[in-house]
């Protein structure tokens, strides 16, 4: 995509950290923009703070976990600006825990938010996209936790390798319709989602680490230490310039965080030592 400006975006968890500053990077540099959110008092103050600054952009109610809203807000978007180019699949929540400890309704919640609505957004938008026929890109944010795993995160991690691997697949049977595809995988960055945990089936109330979904010492020790570097992590506001960038330069993987390059490259590391073995086995070698 060689421009954005007159482009439409539907950008999903929009009202607040990195959704939020991509919807005011976005608008000004003239795009069309719709903020989609399930927590409409966010939408609003989100309106309200953009349009201070001379922005504007639209808003509409959205639950990602439900595939008829985003049917419905996709249908309303359609109606406001008459098309969609750029889809950003941006929502999602954080769960940690130990196995053997986390409630299957737990579970059930984070892959129908991380998953499964970045699933309805590209089932949803991608016809509409390609109805006007004049190309565009899906942005899926996924995290460094879609490459790398970490002990007691394991909800989290599954949904974000889940979403790097369906984006990855996606590229490939997008390319032909002339739409692009991106995942986002930052590291620390302020924003609230490690609050998200509040909002879980098992919880009903409260904001302490223990109803945050953290069971055990080790794990909420662990997420204290998630707590601090999100609250220490980049400016939203930066992450959202990258990631324009990266869009109009058609990057796939969106990368924050280049001090991640060795533990990706320890990564590889294991996954190479693994292949040298069953080589040097030789049990395994293709036969002419």
């Amino acid at each position: 995509m060689d421009s954005i400006e007159n482009k439409v975006v539907f950008i999903t968890g929009g009202g607040s950290g990195i959704g939020l500053a991509l919807g005011r990077r976005l608008a000004e540099r003239k795009a069309k923009v719709m903020l989609a959110d399930l927590d409409l008092q966010r939408l609003d103050q989100a309106k309200k703070l953009l349009s201070g600054q001379g922005l504007v952009v639209e808003t509409t109610y959205c639950d990602v976990a439900d595939c008829e809203s985003v049917k419905e807000a996709a249908l309303e978007t359609v109606d406001r600006f008459g098309k969609v180019h750029v889809l950003v699949n941006n929502a999602g929540v954080t769960l940690a825990g130990k196995p053997g400890e986390i409630p299957l309704n737990d579970w059930r919640w984070i892959v129908d938010i991380n998953l499964m609505g970045v699933v309805y957004g590209v089932e949803t938008f991608v016809p509409l996209i390609q109805a006007h026929g004049e190309g565009g890109h899906i942005i899926n944010t996924a995290s460094m936790a879609g490459h790398l795993a970490a002990p007691a995160m394991s909800p989290y991690n599954a949904t974000k390798f889940a979403v790097v691997g369906y984006s990855e697949t996606i590229k490939q049977d997008l390319e032909k319709d002339n739409i692009g595809v991106s995942v986002l995988c930052p590291a620390w960055v302020r924003t609230d989602i490690h609050n998200t945990g509040r909002n879980k089936p098992s919880v009903s109330f409260g904001n302490s680490l223990d109803k945050l979904g953290q069971q055990g010492d080790a794990a909420s020790g662990l997420w204290k230490q998630v707590a601090t570097a999100i609250e220490n992590g980049l400016d939203p506001n930066l992450v959202a310039e990258w990631t324009i960038e990266s869009l109009l330069e058609n990057r796939f993987y969106i990368f924050t965080h280049p001090e991640m390059r060795e533990m990706m490259a320890q990564r590889f590391h294991l996954l190479d030592t693994e292949f040298t073995t069953l080589e040097q086995d030789k049990r395994f070698l293709k036969r002419n």
